[in-house]
């Protein structure tokens, strides 16, 4: 036996190195987080499991800085064919519809599947930090002590790893290949299967070969360990929710096939041998999500053992007939029951948290799982880092729960209804009430967009989010008020540019050098809160009074904005500021702004990327960029913005005074 190894302490432990615990990790690295992340699996994914990656997802995977990576190698998604029986019961396209609507955002959705996905999360993590994952260690027991929440230098959560050796970190049934081939499943990872956390320990401890048993001292720890969750379990934290008799088979092949739109995102439903969604992806691969099972309720159970990807085939042929499709190829497959469940707390004391699918299950068809997971410690992980650095104050992490269980909530709501609509059989005509409208399908479908694309997520207001409104109302319940009078940004300066909403993009112009760029591409993930000034007709001498005005009283000595900010880092390291005025750009010099919109260091001079134009560029048009995000071109606004680049509250050029006490809600100070 290898000896343990003295105590460790970490600031953040993260258990799970999936997607969601990966976008956790890659926040600690951007942010300077002591982190460790742990893994029970011996190796990452290399094929298969998730793959749709939504519009809002593409533009965080931008701001790391990788998104470019995503964009490059996935396959786009532009149009999704709805195929129906006509009346005669033979299978007929029905209808085409945009998979993206048109301006929701500068991607559309693509498919990759989630071995490259997780490849470009590490690829981050080892360019920005000394984080890596470790693989085949899994926790054996956690306790949290009762500390205070403001105490930072605490490390109140102690949980025992166990290393464990090469052979007991592979699943058993990973090592098993269909009927005797090289077509790895994923049935082991599959809501089918039974949760193995339990035994793997249990063997580990037996075995003498196992690794060593180590202790670590947290601040902090992520539970991203999937549906079978051992940190939830732990928690005492329930599911709730239930599960259907809806059994689907997933296959990852290269089709020889003569249906006509394989290439193209279907919804197929069967007259009466169920449905088919089919997803093309990379490399010539198709995934089809083929129903094996047709009622609700009733049904006896699959015996698991006996699904194979033949049998998954079969289904697909029988419902795609009189169409024919076969294949040589397989990459993956698997298959899984469908059912909507949410996890009733999703932090204990502030200090535990739990993400993805740890706290939420529901069917792959509408491509939320992996981004929602995602989305989720993409939310959690600034503000666990600011609070790790003492930058803000740990009452923002109750916004947490409140935010992102409520978009949980509103996911196992459409997934509810879209599953059903998705398994039902078609309604053979408008007497038929046990059928399914297949006109209900589309609309449902054209309607969700918003919601499953990502963009339409809406914070409710909390001491982050200054809305109107009740807290508990517009979350989940928890209280997430702000501790002095709440402040409410005025929502009544632009109808485009909603507080509590994702900051859309458009086309701006650096004013110094004349390089166009989407507004989204400026606004990197690196744990900075922003003040978006839009200064407006700054050639107008009442309006340029009114934006001097506005850098004087950011540059005073005893601005929030100083008070926040060690004494020797950069003015804008906590908080940056950053202008688009509206003038002619060559009518206006660098030097008619506040040194506040564009800082001086000594050393290396003036900052040239901080102040941008709305103008035309040379060879990208023009962006219209007030126009489009419904600012007045002449007196302009001020928003601030979240590191996650939600909109947190907005004003007028002179409301520094509210902006000041909205920051003050939850910055420390440090000087």
């Amino acid at each position: 036996m290898v000896p343990p190894p003295a105590d460790s302490h970490v600031d953040v432990l993260i258990v799970g190195a999936g997607p969601a615990g990966l976008m956790a990790a890659t926040w600690m690295s951007r942010c300077g987080i002591k982190t460790r992340i742990v893994d029970k699996r011996g190796t990452k994914i290399f094929n298969g499991q998730a793959d749709g990656l939504q519009c809002r997802t593409l533009e965080i995977f931008d701001s790391f800085d990788f998104g470019h990576r995503a964009w490059r190698e996935a396959n786009h998604m532009l149009e999704v064919c709805l195929w129906n029986p006509d009346e005669q019961g033979v299978l007929r396209r029905s209808d085409r519809v945009a998979d993206t609507p048109s301006g929701l955002s500068r991607f559309t959705e693509v498919v990759l599947h989630q071995g490259r996905i997780e490849r470009f999360f590490l690829d981050s993590l080892k360019e920005h930090s000394d984080i890596t994952v470790e693989r085949g260690v899994l926790p054996e027991s956690i306790t949290l002590d009762d500390v205070d929440a403001y105490d930072r230098k605490a490390y109140p959560i102690t949980v025992k790893l166990q290393h464990l050796t090469e052979e007991e970190a592979i699943p058993a049934e990973s090592k098993v290949h269909s009927n005797g081939s090289d077509v790895q499943n994923g049935l082991f990872r599959s809501n089918l299967a039974k949760d193995d956390t339990e035994g793997i320990i249990n063997a580990a401890k037996k075995n003498p070969r196992a690794g060593s048993l180590e202790t670590v001292k947290a601040k902090y720890v992520i539970g991203c360990d999937g549906a079978h969750s051992w940190v939830r379990r732990q928690l005492g934290f329930a599911m709730e929710g239930e599960q259907t008799d809806y059994i689907w088979g997933v296959l990852d092949i290269i089709p020889v096939t003569d249906f006509p739109d394989i290439r193209m995102r279907c919804a197929i439903h069967s007259e009466n041998s169920g449905s088919v969604m089919v997803i093309p992806r990379e490399n010539k691969l198709v995934r089809l999500y083929i129903q094996l099972t047709t009622t609700e309720k009733g049904e006896a159970q699959y015996d698991r053992s006996q699904i194979t990807p033949e049998m998954i085939l079969k289904s697909a042929q029988k419902i795609m007939a009189p169409y024919k499709i076969e294949y040589t190829y397989c990459d993956w497959w698997t298959a899984y029951q469908i059912g909507q469940r949410v996890g009733s707390k999703f932090s204990k004391n502030e200090r535990i948290f739990l993400a993805g699918d740890a706290v939420h299950t529901h069917s792959p068809k509408a491509g939320q799982g992996m981004n929602v997971s995602m989305q989720d410690t993409y939310n959690l992980g600034w503000k666990v880092a600011l609070v790790a650095k003492g930058i803000c104050d740990p009452s923002i992490l109750k916004t947490y729960q409140s935010e992102r269980r409520k978009i949980a909530q509103d996911l196992i709501d459409f997934d509810h209804k879209f599953s059903r609509l998705f398994s039902g059989r078609p309604a053979k005509n408008i007497l038929d009430e046990e059928g399914i409208s297949m006109t209900e399908f589309k609309d449902t479908f054209k309607k969700a967009q918003l919601f499953t694309s990502g963009i339409g997520v809406d914070y409710g207001t909390s001491m982050i989010v200054a809305k109107e409104g009740d807290s508990t109302a517009q979350g989940d319940g928890t209280n997430v008020s702000g501790k002095k009078t709440q402040v409410a940004g005025k929502q009544s300066l632009s109808s485009v540019i909603k507080i509590g909403t994702r900051m859309p993009s458009f086309q701006v112009i650096n004013q110094a050098d004349a390089r166009p760029w989407q507004f989204q591409e400026i606004l990197k993930s690196d744990g900075r809160w922003r003040i978006i000034v839009f200064a407006g007709n700054i050639k107008d001498p009442q309006q340029s009074a009114r934006v001097h005005a506005l850098g004087e009283t950011l540059s005073q000595s005893e601005s929030f904005l100083r008070r926040c900010t060690p004494a020797e880092a950069p003015i804008d390291s906590i908080v940056e500021v950053l202008t688009i005025h509206s003038a002619p750009r060559q009518e206006v010099e660098l030097s008619d702004f506040h040194e506040a919109f564009h800082p001086f260091q000594k050393g290396i001079g003036w900052d040239y990327w901080k102040i941008y134009v709305d103008d035309m560029s040379y060879h990208e048009g023009h962006g219209q960029a007030y126009k489009n995000y419904d600012v007045d071109p002449e007196k302009g606004c001020i928003v601030v913005l979240r590191p996650d680049m939600y909109v947190s509250w907005m004003g007028d050029l002179e409301d520094t005074v509210d902006m000041q006490n909205f920051f003050e809600g939850f910055l420390l100070s440090v000087n």
